[in-house]
């Protein structure tokens, strides 16, 4: 199933980084954010993806043309660097098309613009590119395929440290909770849509506004609540939070490290460019 990503939006509440690159190229260790999210999406088998590319569309380009597998995977020098044996690689059976959807188009129009590289596809997904989860992908298809809806997203609760306030007509208060120990849900992305989601939207709509009530009204729009871990980096603190946990090995969204060991591929030699790009396999 193709995998549509929201990467062009300018991530000014992340203005520390997002005025030199994109917010999805944001690192968490070695690698960007919008990356950690293509490698959950293919640990499941969904490794097709579309970018719809706007503001620092072309750092990402560059990213991928010149991408590093040494980076990010155990490999063996030798030869004097001449030859490289690597122990697994990252993207070697990803597709990625990438697509200049605008700069200042909002996430309907860009969802509108990539609409022809769906093919026939009845199903895909969508999400933005600066959350994470460890949500089972596969119990999410199926609680989706169940309802038989035009389009799913994942509710999540809040992980930010504010509280809800509750307040009479005489601005008595009565009633101070943490976000995170209410019952209020928020869209946390991680769309599924039936290809039928495009009857719903007009040029011009953001996706969540009209199309979204429009579905709602048709009762066609349903949301998967979880309880579990999901995180967004939208501000320098949540940086540093993903940051933090990077350095202490907390990493739940990495689901595709929790049977590494049994993953673990023989060392394939091949040489490499200037770039560190595979050029051929012996």
């Amino acid at each position: 199933m193709k995998v549509v990503l929201f990467c062009g939006g300018l991530g000014t509440r992340l203005k520390e980084y997002s005025t030199t690159i994109p917010k999805p190229m944001v690192e968490i260790g070695y690698r960007p954010i919008m990356w950690h999210l293509m490698k959950y999406y293919a640990h499941y088998g969904h490794n097709e993806f579309i970018l719809c590319l706007g503001y620092g569309g072309d750092v990402i380009k560059h990213y991928f043309l010149n991408y590093n597998e040494c980076l990010s995977n155990d490999f063996v020098l030798s030869n004097n660097g001449k030859d490289i044996y690597l122990y697994n690689e990252d993207i070697a059976d990803w597709k990625i098309t990438f697509v200049d959807t605008g700069q200042q188009s909002n996430i309907g129009q860009r969802l509108k613009a990539v609409q022809k590289y769906l093919g026939e596809d009845e199903m895909f997904m969508a999400n933005y590119s600066d959350g994470l989860s460890d949500v089972d992908l596969n119990k999410y298809l199926d609680f989706f395929n169940e309802k038989k809806k035009t389009a799913v997203f994942l509710a999540v609760q809040p992980s930010q440290s504010f509280h809800l306030v509750k307040v009479s007509k005489s601005e008595q208060v009565e009633s101070i909770e943490p976000a995170s120990e209410s019952d209020l849900w928020i869209n946390g992305g991680f769309f599924i849509f039936k290809k039928s989601i495009f009857d719903y939207m007009e040029d011009g709509e953001e996706l969540v506004v009209e199309p979204f009530q429009r579905l709602i009204k048709a009762q066609q729009l349903i949301a998967y609540r979880y309880p579990g871990y999901w995180a967004c980096m939208d501000t320098f603190k949540e940086k540093t939070m993903f940051d933090t946990m990077y350095d202490k090995g907390e990493t739940p969204w990495a689901v595709w490290q929790q049977d590494k060991s049994s993953q673990l591929q023989q060392a394939k030699p091949y040489k490499l460019n200037s770039h560190g790009m595979r050029l051929n396999v012996k």
